[in-house]
């Protein structure tokens, strides 16, 4: 059987305030599908439920036809790594130490690492090219270098599945462009099932294999980047009037917000 993440029928509230109803959808090995939406239409909460952070209401998360519900919480955090918004290091930490974290899952208490952890620590720091940056301080480094950091250590864990929410917020275009190369490469060369939350539209349709919009936390469109990157779907979702052409390079849909003359 092929890996899938499959989320089925999830619902979740905050005290009587309904924040997802009914989303279901799945994700294949080598896949990337990225959720997008305006502000408070839930993809966080909704990343947060996958990764077991938040207890859905009703639904439930399934990957490999087993309910994550179920699993140890070790088992999880091999199975699945998240890459948060913004990751706080305030602390001398070099990036080596920082990509050592992610096999703590795999470690016992005061185990010291094997040969192999070693192994794929250094692999993970190549495949996210941090390796020439192993001793330099976390605090020294660009958002874009600090990003990718993030990334390897992620790696390290060796997950089935990488979630990420919104891992360039804070970066410029061309770094914004860097870490989206990275994650569509090491989602096919290694087979992720890759959920990443996002706000560009333009990024979402160049990278992500399928899109997952919401809106008030039900899901409005699924699909690909042609079905649901639409003036139409998006002008109602967004309030605004919408025109989408294709990328010149690449054919891919490309998001202009049509503005009237200004008063």
């Amino acid at each position: 059987m092929a890996r899938k993440l499959v989320v089925d029928n999830v619902s979740f509230s905050y005290g009587q305030r309904p924040i997802l109803r009914d989303v279901s959808f799945s994700v294949k090995a080598g896949e990337m599908l990225g959720i997008i939406g305006p502000n408070g239409s839930g993809k966080t909460t909704l990343l947060k439920i996958i990764a077991r952070l938040l207890v859905p209401g009703r639904g439930r998360v399934l990957i490999d036809g087993r309910d994550t519900a179920d699993w140890p919480p070790r088992t999880l955090a091999r199975t699945m790594a998240v890459v948060p918004q913004e990751t706080q290091i305030d602390f001398e930490f070099t990036v080596q130490d920082i990509v050592e974290m992610g096999r703590s899952p795999y470690l016992r208490r005061f185990q010291s690492m094997s040969h192999q952890d070693r192994e794929i620590i250094e692999a993970a720091m190549a495949a996210t090219s941090v390796l020439s940056l192993a001793e330099r301080p976390m605090t020294e480094l660009s958002g874009g270098e600090r990003q990718r950091v993030i990334v390897a250590r992620a790696l390290a864990q060796e997950p089935k599945v990488l979630l990420l929410d919104e891992p360039t917020a804070s970066l410029d275009i061309n770094h914004e462009v860097e870490i989206f190369q990275l994650l569509r490469q090491l989602t096919s060369q290694h087979g992720l099932i890759t959920v990443v939350v996002l706000h560009d539209l333009d990024l979402a349709a160049e990278y992500c294999d399928q899109l997952l919009l919401l809106a008030q936390g039900a899901v409005v469109a699924d699909g690909s980047a042609e079905e649901v990157i639409k003036g139409e779907i998006l002008a109602g979702v967004y309030g605004v009037d919408i025109a989408v052409y294709p990328n010149p390079l690449t054919g891919k849909p490309q998001v202009q917000v049509l503005v009237s003359g200004r008063q």
